[in-house]
Order: C-alpha cells, then structure tokens, then sequence
C-alpha cells in the first residue's frame, strides 16, 4: 500500500508519501508545497491543488491521509484551514484516491507510542524509524509522514497485515527501537 500523507496549511503544506512493504516501512518522496506568500488565499489553494495533483501524478499514492481538523482559537485561521482542506479533499476525490482521517493524538501514539507527544518527539521518531538520515525535516514534512506512517500502522494492524505479522513496523521491531531509544518516548 502506497499513503500520501498531508499536512494542509495555506503558506505551505506538507506532505509524505510512505510505502508498506513485507520489508517494512520505504519512504518514496516528501517534502513542501509552498504557494506564493504575495498572492491572494484562492491563487494559493490552486497553487496547493496544482502542488498535490503533481505529487500525486508522480508518486502514484493509494489513499490519501489526512489529519483531522481542530478548532482552535482563532475563528479566522479556522475557516482558512477549512478551504484548503477542502482544496486538498477535492484534489484526492477527483483522482479517486480514497481518503483516510486521523486525530493528531492517534497520530502521535502510532508513530511515538504515546498520544501527548511533541512533534519534535515525533520528528525524531520518524527520522529513526524511516531512515530520513541526519537531515532535519521541515515540522510540516514530517508531519505529513506521520500521518501516513499512522494510516499504514492501523491499516496493517486492522486487517492483520503480513507488515505486523513479519515484525517489521510496530509489531517486534517498535518494541526493540523503544528499548534502544527510550528519549523518544519519554
């Protein structure tokens, strides 16, 4: 199963398209797309579709995951978040991509283990779990990974997947990377 994970956001959005394989866990691309800061909240959104539609067409993701919404504080920033999630739901449906939501505390228990997790815990997690090597992520990157790392965890544990029957993922191996970097779980 290929998992095209997105963190939305209308300066940038950040997204991570995982792998699950027999072998484990493959990251196949991630990064940013960044609409232009100088052009309006609708050029945006269609810079972001056309940033999405592009990962998409090259990475040829399954599904799509997402995290679910919050409502925060700021009404404004709410609503903004609102249309480019829509932008980014129309953007899966119109390439029949199935989409898959997740609460952030869900996500941060598949990745970390623990729900309460900071998303420096989480970054540092997925750098060791998925190999991302020494190169710090942008926060927005990695967590579109997580995000997608999460949708492959519980599809995997779910329908009993060979990915947690094989001990790759979370099954022996997480315990084992627990035991060997406990500051990650703390």
């Amino acid at each position: 199963m290929i998992v095209l994970g997105i963190d939305p956001g209308s300066r940038k959005t950040g997204y991570g398209v995982i792998a699950g394989e027999a072998a484990g866990y493959r990251v196949l691309g991630c990064g940013l797309v960044r609409p232009r800061a100088s052009d309006t909240l609708h050029e945006r959104i269609g810079q972001l579709c056309t940033g999405i539609d592009e990962v998409i067409a090259q990475l040829k993701p399954e599904c799509v995951a997402l995290e679910t919404a919050f409502v925060g504080r700021n009404v404004r920033s709410a609503l903004i978040l609102g249309q480019v999630r829509g932008a980014v739901l129309a953007t899966a449906m119109r390439h029949g991509l199935p989409v898959r939501e997740y609460a952030p505390r869900e996500i941060k228990l598949a990745v970390t283990g623990t729900g309460s997790a900071r998303k420096e815990q989480v970054a540092a997690m997925l750098s060791k779990m998925l190999d991302l090597g020494s190169d710090l992520k942008p926060l927005d990157v990695t967590d579109a990974l997580g995000v997608a790392y999460c949708d492959l965890a519980r599809s995997a544990s779910s329908l009993g997947a060979q990915i947690g029957k094989s001990g790759k993922g979370r099954g022996k191996g997480w315990a084992a990377f627990v035991n060997e970097h406990p500051e990650l779980v703390a």
